[in-house]
């Protein structure tokens, strides 16, 4: 683990143009090798985008290789270089969103689905704002103590434990009006999931931004991160409005229905390489 620290610390030296350059080889053998992963990205393929030929859902999957290894040769560069230049590569797009909802006394929930360019523009935005983050611990020692450490390289965030309650989460928003950072668009298993479309299929969904925002009386304001050539933007939306609703159900479906639309303004950048159909309603066969 020390040797790939090494190499992601001499990685992060270079251009970022020469990192994607190197991404590219290293993306088209990869998609080669993992068969397992290859044929888990053109099912989620087929099952989101049943009306794109085949050969389009190989395309796709085939650029989301690339952009999933430059997101890994990326870390050394979120991890090593300096906040400024963090600053000159990613863009904040629409960031008053976030601030004049804190300024005016409001907890913020800022939805932040797994697009590729996540951890980046994480980074970027923890310069100007504090964070809550929820984090997984990880199984190999090395890799969670770095991956911990990097998230606290501006001591500016609050890292909540996924073993924590929502209690924990709550207080430590309401200290500052701390933004709440949430990435609830994986599947997580049945526990506490509800089954809601995520484009065409049934989807087990964690209902947590529904639920965390009415406990906390937080505004939801959505932000998706991009890749745009060598640079990157993260882009904020206005605050959802009638939300959340007594309908934990619709409020889940209305949250499935804004990824889907950002989703296809840039497919190749989502973590399509997730199982995100793993669990299924009793009774219903598999997909993996």
């Amino acid at each position: 683990m020390r040797l790939a620290f090494a190499i992601l610390w001499l990685i992060h030296l270079l251009p970022i143009a020469a990192i994607r350059a190197l991404a590219w080889p290293l993306s088209q053998l990869t998609y080669l090798l993992a068969r397992e992963r290859r044929n888990v990205g053109l099912t989620n393929m087929r099952l989101c985008f049943p009306e794109l030929p085949v050969s389009e859902h190989k395309r796709i999957i085939r650029a989301n290789f690339q952009h999933m290894t430059r997101l890994l040769l990326e870390y050394g560069v979120c991890w090593y270089s300096s906040a400024e230049r963090l600053r000159r590569l990613v863009d904040l797009k629409n960031l008053h969103y976030v601030t004049e909802l804190r300024e005016a006394g409001h907890d913020v929930i800022i939805f932040y689905p797994h697009f590729t360019a996540f951890e980046m523009g994480c980074y970027r935005l923890n310069q100007d704002i504090p964070l809550v983050s929820v984090y997984s611990h990880q199984k190999n020692k090395a890799m969670d103590e770095q991956i911990y450490k990097g998230r606290q390289r501006y001591d500016n965030v609050k890292i909540v434990s996924r073993q924590e309650s929502l209690r924990s989460i709550i207080k430590a928003m309401r200290t500052d009006h701390t933004p709440f950072l949430y990435l609830p668009d994986q599947d997580f298993g049945p526990r506490d999931s509800i089954f809601v479309k995520f484009f065409h299929t049934n989807a087990a969904t964690i209902p947590g931004l529904s639920r965390i925002s009415k406990l906390a009386n937080a505004k939801v304001v959505p932000a998706i991160a991009r890749r745009v050539g060598n640079r990157f933007e993260v882009e904020f939306y206005p605050a959802w409005t009638d939300y959340p609703t007594d309908d934990i159900t619709a409020d889940t479906r209305r949250m499935n229905a804004f990824l889907e639309e950002r989703i296809r303004e840039c497919p190749e950048q989502y973590f399509w390489l997730h199982k995100r159909f793993k669990t299924r309603p009793e009774g219903e066969a598999r997909f993996y």
